[in-house]
């Protein structure tokens, strides 16, 4: 069942959706984060066989179980991590699962996801969205940041031929994140806000959009961010960790 009583394994990123670093990726290029199928198809055994995602079985039938709605083992490794210390299987969503994002807000979006995913699983589930809101251009290109272009590369280059000349460069990444229980009903939700500004050109080579966003209170971009700086400065970590009190209340973790 996916929803019995609590033990944890640690955790360990966002274009604004998958932000990675080199060094968080290194950092967990060894992990194995495993699909939900592994658990759908032992679901109904006694014998339940729960794989979290680092990839090592657990055969705890008391451990509960969270489902982050992404199919990206980054992303779930590093949402569990800002979460904090938390007795729970992490898994990422079925494979297929494809859920369309029409809302018109993050939270909206992060809903849609969450929901599709505590819904097929009947497990709780937490899903975020992300994007990078510019001033100088109304707020764009928002909620639309995943689709602002076809590759990272060309978002970058979108986005500095669209600053070009511009002297008001003030901007912000903003996560939303939601938690839904088993029956699909969305009972937390929390926003986070890094502000910063744009440079005129990106702090090293090969990034996307992340690269020429500056933190000011870091010293450095927001792709040069290394762990512990996005669980602290970064949007989706503020979001986790104002979301986190709550799942852990709805979810009877100590």
């Amino acid at each position: 069942s996916c929803v019995s009583e609590p033990t944890h394994e640690p955790a360990h990123p966002p274009v604004v959706d998958t932000l990675t670093h080199e060094s968080l990726v290194s950092g967990i290029a060894g992990w194995n984060v495993q699909p939900l199928q592994a658990f759908l198809d032992y679901r109904s055994s006694d014998d339940l066989h729960l794989i979290p995602h680092n990839g090592s079985p657990s055969r705890n039938p008391t451990l509960r179980t969270l489902i982050i709605a992404s199919g990206n083992p980054h992303k779930v490794a590093e949402i569990e991590l800002m979460l904090g210390p938390v007795d729970l299987e992490v898994l990422r969503q079925p494979a297929d699962l494809d859920i369309e994002e029409t809302g018109s807000t993050y939270v909206e979006n992060a809903r849609l996801k969450a929901s599709a995913a505590s819904s097929k699983t009947g497990c709780w589930a937490l899903a975020d969205d992300s994007g990078l809101e510019v001033d100088a251009l109304g707020g764009s290109p928002g909620i639309y940041t995943a689709r602002f272009a076809a590759t990272d590369a060309d978002k970058l280059s979108r986005l500095i031929e669209a600053m070009d000349g511009v002297p008001y460069r003030s901007a912000c990444f903003r996560s939303a994140m939601v938690l839904c229980s088993p029956d699909g009903t969305c009972d937390e939700e929390a926003e986070g806000f890094c502000w910063g500004e744009l440079l005129s050109k990106p702090a090293y080579a090969g990034g996307g959009i992340e690269s020429l966003f500056w933190v000011r209170e870091a010293g450095c971009t927001y792709g040069q961010l290394n762990q512990p700086q996005l669980s602290k400065l970064g949007s989706r970590g503020k979001a986790a960790r104002a979301l986190a009190p709550g799942l852990r209340l709805r979810m009877g973790l100590t």
